[in-house]
């Protein structure tokens, strides 16, 4: 079982008109994504956009989202074969091209992949798809078999009638091909589920190409007469080339060109190897005059500053300065986040062959409909001359997200500096993605509380921040000019607390910020989960008894932190002499997860030893990946807690790889123990829900050590590898 079909050739299917091809790789008609206005929400389930089915019978599913390491292929595969009824070895999955007409993200309108969707949008929508497939293959072999269609029986892509005969799927897709597709197809009762939340009824459709080296990522594509591309950019955010002398680097043996372009300066070569001997050969003056020149220090000293200042009032009810002026327990705090790469093991990277009237590009797309349009911009050529098909990424936590503003644009500028005629692939270096900006951003919580007859009287967030929408292709989701990613779970708190208020000041900072894994719940789930801990400890309170009882109309929240207690033995844990837990709850994405954390400190620094994860996602569509989630999450979490930051000197980013970039190491990695909530709710995402709650639990526990709760992050700062 492999998730790709090498013998499947779309054009080869398509002329042969063997098989069902429920695949229609059309060229993207629409316009360029320049309005930033959802697409009109109607819900596509024709099978012949989604499905593949081969004489041989096995099954294709194009997938309209980018599988970057989260499952989508898997997981848009389990939803098609439940309803379909094929057998598991049948399966195969492929990522549909660009066009948002057929495979739109339902949550955006337009074709994409983010804030842990995939699931959640396509749960109905590919199951109709499998739904509708089945009920045409099945109306093809009755009318083959001139029997009535409600007397076949379809099981593990077997389809069977009384009298004995028998057929699969490669059988009848010509036919099937033929029949009207059933506007309303019947799904199954989830008490008929085969796959669907079966632990171990389905296995990963990409683990084995991507464990013997066959997957193809941008990384591996070789075409004959390809230039491989490297940029030059400058070191500070805003810089522009002034002068650039190209001499030496032209000098380079494999080196055939060097252009500037509007983001530096190009150098075109036969291979990786010489195009970075000639960049780095290259001499450039750069003009800074409009230019990012402020530090970290400088950043966080003007935080500070506004943070002591009434902001724009997101939510308040009650009457907070009324509460602290009649006396209790005033508590304060200050929460401060630094800038974080996002770090995958891919650099951005991207591949174009430009022939002056069409295009073609591949690279792991996460929103093909911007990135599409972009590239027709660029070129000046017809969206429909263009060719986007989305590939394998190794990884993003929200990188790739940002690509039309940085690799689709870079892309299509440097095949346009060059000309049309060669295939060319653009690649960054580590230091390159390290450097070049779009980080999650920079922030600040001031928070303050009342404790007042040992319970939390009054609540207030002030936060300072930037905005990851403004200026991107998401601008027009802002509300009033405020990005809501700011306030994100800071502006509804789980917990009934009667004088709350939450405030935000906007900021705008010449250093690109971006979408990082769990968005604004990275930080504000720390500031909240924190917060409300420290408030609990002054009330006299126990951590989980002290949350639950402000959570009487939160059931999912109750549920996930009860489940995780109990699994954690919250009370009666006997803890080693020297270790101490922490827990916290945190809702993203529409998914509930709490985690306990126990963990110890000694002279190499915090330890984590086992975290209890409970997570409550609605529907359980593949238990293994959920769980594989979770644990990515808490990995990916503590790593960054603990170590990661990216500092900012004077405008210029500090770290480059990942030897100042500090990463979790696999000794670190703590024994995680995932507990999955029933649920009879909708599906909903789980790629990022797993990391907000790991820091703050971290924080508690080593509150409970009488370390205090770090303020600043991470706990460990200029950690080195």
């Amino acid at each position: 079982m492999t998730m790709h079909d090498r013998s499947l050739s779309r054009r080869s299917v398509l002329k042969a008109g063997a098989g069902l091809v429920i695949g229609a790789y059309v060229a993207a008609r629409t316009p360029a994504f320049a309005q930033n206005q959802p697409a009109p929400q109607q819900v596509n389930i024709a099978p012949n956009t989604f499905l593949i089915i081969k004489p041989d019978s096995t099954v294709t599913v194009l997938c309209k989202h980018i599988e970057m390491g989260q499952g989508p292929l898997t997981g848009m595969a389990t939803l098609v074969a439940e309803e379909l009824d094929a057998d598991w070895t049948q399966m195969r999955a492929d990522h549909a091209p660009s066009n948002p007409a057929l495979y739109k993200n339902l949550l955006f309108g337009l074709q994409g992949t983010g804030g842990s969707s995939a699931i959640a949008n396509s749960f109905d929508q590919m199951r109709k798809v499998g739904a509708a497939a089945r009920q045409m293959l099945v109306a093809a072999a009755a009318e083959g078999w001139d029997v009535p269609a409600g007397e076949i029986t379809v099981e593990n892509g077997i389809m069977r009638h009384r009298s004995g005969k028998e057929g699969q799927f490669g059988e009848f897709a010509d036919k099937a091909m033929q029949m009207p597709v059933p506007a309303d197809p019947k799904l199954k009762d989830p008490s008929e589920f085969k796959l669907i939340g079966k632990d171990g009824a389905v296995k990963r459709l990409d683990s084995v190409e991507k464990s013997n080296g066959s997957a193809v990522f941008t990384l591996d594509i070789h075409e004959p007469e390809m230039l491989t591309v490297l940029v030059a950019r400058s070191p500070r955010f805003g810089g522009k080339v002034a002068s650039f002398d190209a001499a030496e680097a032209r000098k380079v043996p494999g080196v055939v060109d060097v252009k500037q372009v509007p983001t530096g300066v190009a150098v075109y070569a036969i291979g990786f190897w010489p195009a970075k001997q000639g960049r780095d050969k290259l001499k450039i003056s750069w003009d800074d005059s409009a230019a990012e020149t402020r530090s970290t220090a400088d950043i966080l000293g003007e935080f500070r500053e506004l943070s002591t200042k009434p902001g724009r009032v997101v939510k308040a009810k009650g009457d907070f300065d009324a509460v602290v002026a009649g006396g209790g327990q005033l508590v304060e705090a200050e929460f401060v986040f630094p800038y974080l790469a996002h770090a995958a093991m891919e650099p951005l990277n991207g591949f174009i062959h430009w022939q002056g009237e069409t295009a073609s590009a591949r690279y792991g797309c996460q929103f093909p409909t911007p990135d599409h349009g972009v590239i027709a911009e660029v070129l000046g050529i017809g969206v429909d001359k263009i060719k986007l098909q989305t590939i394998l990424a190794g990884g993003s936590f929200g990188r790739r997200a940002q690509q039309s503003a940085q690799v689709a644009r870079e892309l299509a500028e440097v095949a346009k500096a060059f000309g049309p005629g060669r295939p060319i692939k653009l690649v960054w270096t580590r230091e390159d993605d390290m450097r070049g900006g779009f980080y999650r951003p920079f922030g600040l919580h001031r928070m303050r509380g009342v404790v007042k007859d040992g319970k939390i009287a009054a609540w207030s967030d002030t936060i300072v921040g930037q905005s990851i929408m403004k200026g991107s292709a998401f601008e027009a989701m802002m509300k009033d000019g405020l990005d809501p990613t700011l306030v994100e779970g800071s502006n509804e708190l789980p917990y009934d607390i009667a004088n709350f208020k939450c405030e935000a000041h906007q900021v705008e900072i010449g250093i690109p910020v971006l979408w990082w894994r769990s968005v604004g719940h990275t930080h504000t789930g720390y500031a909240v989960e924190a917060f409300v801990d420290q408030l609990l400890e002054a009330a006299g309170q126990d951590p989980v008894e002290g949350r639950l009882a402000m959570m009487k109309d939160k059931p999912r929240h109750a549920g996930v932190l009860r489940a995780v207690a109990e699994k954690a033995d919250w009370k009666g844990a006997k803890l080693e002499t020297g270790r101490a837990r922490g827990v916290a709850v945190v809702e993203s994405f529409n998914t509930f997860v709490a985690q306990i954390v126990e963990m110890s400190v000694g002279d190499s620094g915090p330890k984590v030893h086992k975290v209890w994860v409970a997570v409550d996602c609605g529907v359980a569509v593949n238990p293994d990946i959920i769980r594989a989630q979770m644990e990515g999450g808490v990995g990916f979490a503590l790593g960054h807690i603990l170590y990661a930051e990216q500092p900012i000197d004077a405008g210029r980013p500090v770290a480059g790889n990942f030897d100042t970039y500090r990463s979790l190491r696999i000794d670190e990695m703590p024994e995680i123990e995932v507990t999955i909530v029933q649920s009879a709710e909708k599906p909903t995402g789980v790629g990022e829900p797993g990391v907000p709650p790991l820091g703050p639990a971290v924080a508690n526990a080593m509150a409970r050590l009488g370390l205090g709760r770090p303020r600043q992050l991470p706990i460990v700062p200029g950690a080195a590898a």
